[in-house]
């Protein structure tokens, strides 16, 4: 299968959650031995308009990277590449649209892989972008409830959330010195406030806490920790390679998500898989509380203090390594579905 990708940035710009997504399905394919075409700006040196890297062939459509001039060029584009099927994004939307049109003029079907709304685009696009796919994908049920927002119908987008390497969190190390812990990068989204709170009403009771990640707010978080008077108990790690987040997950028993904004939870997965018990502040940017949903090992909460109390709850629980209910989200098992999405177009067709 031949595959167009049609994205006007590139991880070459800067590696985003978005960009990265984008990337793994590409690199996922051409690993499958489907042959991969990315449309783009250019974003290699040189005056050369392809660039070939990890078995992707990055087309340039345009030098620099503007929305409208891209989209102009994309039925040419697409024409000379003769995908069998093309996987746009929705961000920014007049690439998206352009996408739509080519694939319109070309007679190829369009699969546009929706992130999330991003406050740069102009919104006003999103509606016609979500009307005009033939099919979309989105991570999350939250984010799947705003495509439909736009204007697509429900039966044209399917979920497709992020995925892991299973035999990753089956076969790494176990680390356990800690039994609560919190995973992502210290934005103004983490809301870390919330975790510290709960740990602090726990202060008389033993465990031993972590927070992985770093960014622009860790001077603030860690000043809250000091603040609550737990500094000495909750351990700072910074930012960790994969290998040593799953190795410390496996051996922690419970996971807490309080972020106020998260498009997918790819941390809170990564905890999930490796045994532990996922505790969720809900929040209504967020699609973190759809990972524990339903599930035993999981719960939602809505305030520092019911977290402390299932915290303790939970501890009754028994601690586990690994977690084979997330198998499903291997990168082997998304993929199929991404394929098998391609596939259902192709057929349609």
């Amino acid at each position: 299968m031949r595959v167009a990708f049609v994205s006007l940035f590139t991880p070459g710009y800067g590696m985003t959650p978005a960009r990265k997504r984008t990337w793994q399905f590409a690199r996922g394919l051409t690993e499958r031995g489907h042959e991969v075409v990315w449309l783009c700006s250019r974003w290699w040196g040189g005056e050369h308009d392809t660039f070939e890297e990890d078995g992707i062939a990055y087309r340039s459509v345009v030098v620099d990277p503007a929305p409208t001039t891209f989209a102009a060029k994309l039925p040419a584009a697409i024409r000379r590449v003769a995908p069998d099927v093309v996987h746009a994004v929705n961000s920014p939307p007049t690439c998206g649209l352009g996408a739509t049109v080519a694939g319109t003029l070309t007679r190829t079907p369009v699969l546009v892989d929706w992130w999330r709304d991003h406050p740069n685009d102009a919104h006003g696009r999103y509606g016609p972008l979500a009307r005009s796919a033939d099919l979309l994908t989105a991570p999350s049920r939250t984010t799947k409830t705003r495509v439909r927002e736009h204007g697509a119908s429900g039966e044209a987008v399917r979920l497709l959330p992020g995925s892991i390497d299973m035999d990753l969190a089956r076969e790494a190390p176990v680390d356990d010195r800690f039994d609560v812990i919190y995973s992502r990068r210290l934005d103004r989204h983490a809301n870390v406030e919330t975790f510290l709170l709960a740990l602090a009403e726990l202060r008389g009771r033993d465990w031993r806490a972590a927070v992985i990640g770093d960014g622009p707010e860790r001077e603030v978080t860690e000043a809250t920790a000091a603040d609550l008077r737990i500094a000495d108990r909750v351990h700072f790690l910074g930012d960790l390679p994969l290998e040593e987040r799953v190795s410390i997950l496996k051996g922690t028993h419970v996971a807490v998500g309080t972020a106020t904004w998260e498009t997918f939870p790819m941390e809170l997965l990564w905890a999930l898989a490796c045994g532990c018990v996922g505790l969720v502040e809900y929040q209504a940017d967020s699609s973190a509380h759809e990972l524990v949903e339903g599930r035993r090992r999981g719960r939602l909460v809505t305030s520092p203090s019911e977290l402390a109390d299932e915290i303790v709850a939970v501890a009754e629980l028994e601690r586990r390594s690994v977690d084979e209910a997330f198998a499903s989200y291997d990168h082997g098992a998304v993929m199929n579905r991404q394929i098998d999405a391609y596939r259902s177009l192709l057929n349609d067709g």
